[in-house]
């Protein structure tokens, strides 16, 4: 399904034609719909009969192979760890990965051999065959090296669709190969029809997804909404006495069943802290809530207690300490910090 927000994009890409490059790069954050619209791309080059708004007909012989998954002219690298959290088997998966090991979370340099080899006889079905790689910067530097031979003389009627989230992490020689679709943030006129259809906690998590409407979708899914519920009630609660106590309570926490559902850990529980100190260091300068708009009067009353020199330093700090916290850490040694930090902000005083 092609999001709303996207529909121009897909139609610019429908106009394209035989015209399409040999390799395109779709850039823009998680949570727009990138990998729905390369489906559908790949999908539309791979039909005998594409309907008249440019999707795959869903009915001839290479749409019935790729929609039960065995379409021989649809390559797809990534990464075996994905593989494996999606329950699938594809000819993406790590060949030299054993029973119990941990699955690679990097593109193979032995993935892009195998795709050599495929690529080296002819097509199946027809002389059109799509590559689709996803993340792109989950390649190392030996695998985009040798993906690189590839989009430097493409074998004839081959298409390379790349998406990435961090193309700064892709070599400027892959970037440099492909024509670059770049996404970004929905705007609100286009995201009005999913809003009217949104409850209030779907929108609260919209704003803390940063304006990206499927990652919003993803976090309600796996039971994010009642996460943020607590740590707002603990956090607009807190006082300086209560942060040893508090800290205590979210290590447990990080451990229970939900939080573990929903793949929240101290990464995550640090970004959301520094995500809220910000909202009340914009509050206290006068800008907008960004990210907890729904607690506009709560945190109004919370930001002026505190100096604006007390909040930009905490947000400093909480910055700090999110970009440690996915080191192998002591768990209740940081949320303490982080916490004592926070209460010491609220109280306009400075460690």
């Amino acid at each position: 399904m092609i999001q709303p927000w996207l529909q121009d994009t897909w139609t610019r890409l429908v106009e394209l034609g035989e015209r399409l490059p040999h390799a395109l790069l779709f850039v823009g954050p998680p949570g727009l719909g990138k990998r729905a619209l390369v489906e559908a791309l790949a999908a539309r080059l791979l039909c005998e009969a594409p309907t008249a708004d440019g999707h795959g007909c869903g009915r001839c012989t290479a749409c019935q192979w790729r929609l039960a998954g065995n379409h021989p002219d649809l390559h797809h690298l990534v990464p075996a760890a994905d593989l494996v959290a999606e329950g699938a088997e594809s000819e993406g998966a790590d060949p030299g990965a054993k029973e119990g090991k941990a699955k690679s979370a990097q593109i193979l340099i032995e993935q892009v051999r195998d795709l050599q080899a495929s690529l080296s006889v002819t097509g199946h079905h027809s002389s059109r065959r799509v590559i689709v790689l996803d993340p792109a910067e989950a390649m190392n530097v030996f695998t985009a090296n040798a993906l690189l031979k590839l989009l430097e003389a493409p074998p004839v009627g081959c298409v390379f669709l790349l998406l990435s989230s961090a193309p700064r992490r892709l070599l400027p020689t892959i970037r440099s190969r492909c024509q670059q679709w770049s996404f970004s943030r929905p705007s609100a006129d286009s995201l009005q029809p999913w809003k009217a259809k949104a409850d209030a906690q779907l929108l609260a998590l919209l704003a803390l997804a940063g304006g990206m409407p499927l990652a919003a979708e993803r976090m309600a899914a796996t039971g994010t909404g009642a996460l943020l519920a607590r740590f707002v009630r603990d956090v607009s609660a807190l006082q300086a006495a209560d942060a040893l106590r508090v800290a205590a309570q979210w290590e447990a926490w990080l451990k229970s069943r939900e939080a573990l559902a929903a793949g929240f850990g101290l990464p995550e529980l640090c970004a959301w802290m520094q995500c809220w100190v910000g909202d009340l260091a914009a509050l206290r300068m006068g800008g907008r809530l960004r990210f907890f708009p729904a607690q506009e009067g709560l945190m109004s009353a919370l930001a002026s207690r505190c100096s604006i020199a007390a909040l930009s330093g905490c947000y400093n700090e909480t910055m700090q300490i999110r970009k440690l916290s996915r080191h192998p850490l002591n768990t209740r040694l940081v949320l303490e910090d982080m916490l004592l930090r926070y209460a010491r902000a609220l109280a306009g005083a400075r460690p």
